[in-house]
């Protein structure tokens, strides 16, 4: 690898010989699963990574239907999956984490909330991942980072951490990140309707131990769904009014007579 001022590029057609085997030199190169490049911004490894996440959630897609599939905690799971891929080598990428590299990270975690809620793909990652109760990703990188450096500086001083002080660490990490999570919904750039209706109760949604959202239920709290407005709004209607009321999601709950026992209202 070339390591080159900000307005030069690695000599053309350079290379190294290594035991008789030219290498040519790149601007990148992957070591132990990081691309690393010669600025250190990692926009690389992201740029080869997000490819990797989109497949990964095409294919979880196919085993999450909106309608039956997996229930929530596999959804959950298979969730995880995804992001320990996103994140691996977090502490070593978070401090050059540039907004680019954030961006293609938050995008490919945008998929998988909607898989755990079951809503439609129009659905914004900020309102897709509340409903789902996953931090941005970019956060939790952040909480890994702060959990390495700690656990580094012990080994420094010759010290390994109890499980209760790195239990007492992640509480403290945590609780940190959400304050963050619940700054950053207070100026959503999309979800508003949803953010609004969830941020008053942000810790209760979090912390419930009962309740799942259902393919019906996340319409009704998205409004992306069987919806005359929302059908209007992506062309799939002429009129944005229901044939039976102003078929706002609320007004179909609340108001609407032919709602009933939970059924959307008729078209």
């Amino acid at each position: 690898m070339c390591f080159h001022g900000p307005r030069n590029a690695p000599p053309p057609g350079s290379q190294i010989t290594v035991g008789g085997v030219h290498i040519g030199v790149g601007s990148a190169m992957k070591y132990l699963g990081l691309v690393l490049d010669s600025r250190w911004t990692f926009e690389e490894h992201f740029r080869r990574l997000a490819p990797k996440l989109d497949r990964s959630g095409a294919a979880l897609k196919r085993l999450l239907p909106n309608l039956g599939g997996p229930d929530a905690p596999c959804r959950r799971l298979y969730a995880g999956i995804v992001r320990s891929m996103a994140l691996y080598g977090a502490p070593v990428w978070v401090p050059s984490l540039g907004k680019r590299p954030a961006a293609k990270l938050n995008a490919c975690q945008r998929v998988m909330a909607i898989r755990m809620v079951r809503g439609y793909r129009t659905i914004s990652r900020e309102a897709a991942s509340l409903l789902a109760g996953l931090p941005p990703w970019d956060l939790e990188a952040t909480v890994l980072a702060r959990m390495h450096d700690l656990r580094v500086e012990m080994q420094r001083r010759g010290e390994t951490p109890l499980p209760r002080q790195v239990a007492a660490w992640r509480t403290e990490f945590r609780r940190d990140l959400r304050v963050a999570w619940r700054l950053r919904l207070s100026q959503p750039s999309a979800g508003h309707a949803v953010i609004e209706a969830v941020r008053p109760l942000f810790e209760e949604w979090l912390e419930r131990g009962h309740g799942v959202l259902s393919f019906r239920m996340t319409q009704v709290l998205t409004g992306h769904g069987k919806f005359r407005r929302f059908l209007h709004r992506i062309k799939q209607e002429r009129t944005p009014g229901s044939h039976h009321c102003v078929d706002r999601p609320e007004d179909t709950v609340e108001v609407c007579k032919y709602f009933v026992n939970g059924e959307l209202c008729r078209r």
